[in-house]
């Protein structure tokens, strides 16, 4: 997400610190190329337009130190007006309970997904769920939820055959509250596009369930239309806060600064991905120190604790530093890596390193490498020196690879075991992994 805008970014601050001090006339120059970024990045044009005029007001109107450099200079004041956008309003869910959620949006933009995803966090935060099946127009749009529900054992209120929605409505709210549920969720209609009769929909069944929360579900690669879409809803239902699904499928992410430009809501979560568990809370903060080439390390880490069995770490480290790390811990590796997320995300994550667009191990590599590697037999992982042309010829037609990839991979393999070596055999273990990841953080100054 946003690597288009990132790299645009990153371009006009590099430009910017060869120059001695900002003028009016450098701020006009690396202000053209942010509105033209922002707008090939789908960014509504008068949201652009009023960004740019605020940065250059703060830009030539603030005294800032000389030890400070012009390109650093204009990224703070970047920085500190993109986070006056994202920053609008509270971006927690209300800590009331019960809790009542109302969901909207346009047909497509991951509505009924994003329903199951957030039900499914809840539930993880030990709190009673109950999912309302609530659109009836869109076909199948109940069965869906079912689907979901019953995949991760939520409850899911479905309407009876022949049941119109007020009632439906008012059958699902005596539910709740029967059932004591801490908080209900309402999958409300939607339309493939915007009309009175959605809007009327919406507005009627709103005013029966009385929201604490209406959250607009919007397709991250909304583009220009995202400020209209908007508009349209919050007239409707006042919304609390937005719900950016697809948000890892789109390279420009316009429709993150209009969206929230326009309603002066708060994005409250984003989708990261299309299994359930690929759902988090929206970090302002986070997301514009990728934007600007500062990495997310407190996000990185966040992931790894959520998917890296400490356990398991812990005894990969008494493997390397015993060097008897193998195939097998190799591809136990890479399980634990595809885990975490598509790894141009990660690599966004790191401080210089968002905007890599030729890193060679995307995830058909790893595909290609569990493949070969679940192809051997147990000794030959735990002892690929035993393994002869014969048997990487077997191999490879077992994998549906080639005996040249399979000897890429071997020397791909040799080469990590002597990097590990080196890394933690004799000296301070903690000064070396310091000198590493200090050789990371320091590609993004």
């Amino acid at each position: 997400m946003l690597e288009q805008l990132a790299d645009k970014f990153q371009g006009v601050f590099s430009k910017l610190r060869g120059y001695g001090r900002l003028t009016e006339s450098n701020v006009a120059e690396a202000l053209r190329e942010v509105r033209l970024a922002l707008l090939a990045a789908d960014v509504n044009y008068r949201v652009t337009r009023d960004f740019c005029e605020r940065v250059k007001a703060k830009a030539l109107g603030e005294e800032f130190s000389k030890s400070i450099r012009p390109g650093d200079m204009f990224v703070k004041v970047v920085h500190d007006e993109l986070l006056a956008i994202f920053q609008a309003g509270d971006g927690a869910l209300s800590a009331r309970r019960p809790l009542t959620v109302a969901l909207c949006g346009l047909n497509g933009a991951g509505k009924t997904t994003t329903a199951g995803k957030l039900a499914l966090m809840l539930k993880k935060q030990r709190e009673k769920v109950l999912l309302v099946a609530a659109d009836l127009s869109r076909p199948a749009a109940v069965q869906q939820l079912q689907t979901l529900g019953r995949q991760h054992e939520l409850e899911v209120f479905a309407p009876a055959p022949g049941m119109n929605l007020p009632t439906h409505l008012q059958a699902a709210l005596a539910h709740a509250a029967n059932g004591r549920f801490d908080v209900t969720i309402f999958d409300l209609a939607g339309r493939t596009e915007i009309n009175a009769e959605l809007l009327a929909e919406l507005k009627n069944a709103a005013t029966q369930i009385t929201p604490d929360e209406s959250l607009l579900v919007a397709d991250a690669a909304l583009g220009q239309s995202a400020a209209e879409v908007a508009r349209a809803f919050h007239a409707a239902v006042p919304l609390t806060g937005i719900v950016l699904s697809k948000f890892d499928g789109d390279a420009k992410g316009g429709a993150a600064f209009s969206l929230q430009a326009v309603t002066g809501v708060p994005i409250k979560f984003i989708g990261t991905g299309e299994r359930a568990e690929q759902f988090e809370a929206f970090h302002a903060d986070r997301l514009i120190q990728r934007l600007l080439g500062m990495g997310d390390l407190y996000g990185l880490a966040e992931k790894v604790a959520e998917q890296i069995d400490l356990e398991d770490a812990a005894k990969m480290e008494a493997k390397l530093r015993n060097a008897e790390f193998d195939l097998q811990d190799f591809m136990d590796q890479m399980r634990q890596l595809k885990k975490l997320g598509p790894l141009q995300n990660l690599l966004g994550m790191l401080p210089g390193m968002g905007s890599m667009q030729n890193f060679s191990l995307d995830d058909k590599v790893l595909k290609r490498t569990e493949a070969i590697v679940s192809a051997m037999t147990f000794q030959e992982r735990r002892r690929p020196e035993v393994l002869n042309a014969k048997r990487r010829q077997r191999i490879a037609t077992g994998s549906g690879t080639s005996v040249t990839e399979v000897n890429e991979l071997l020397h791909r393999f040799r080469a990590m075991q002597k990097m590990l070596g080196k890394l933690f055999k004799g000296g301070n273990r903690e000064n070396k992994l310091k000198r590493l990841f200090g050789g990371i953080g320091s590609a993004g100054r």
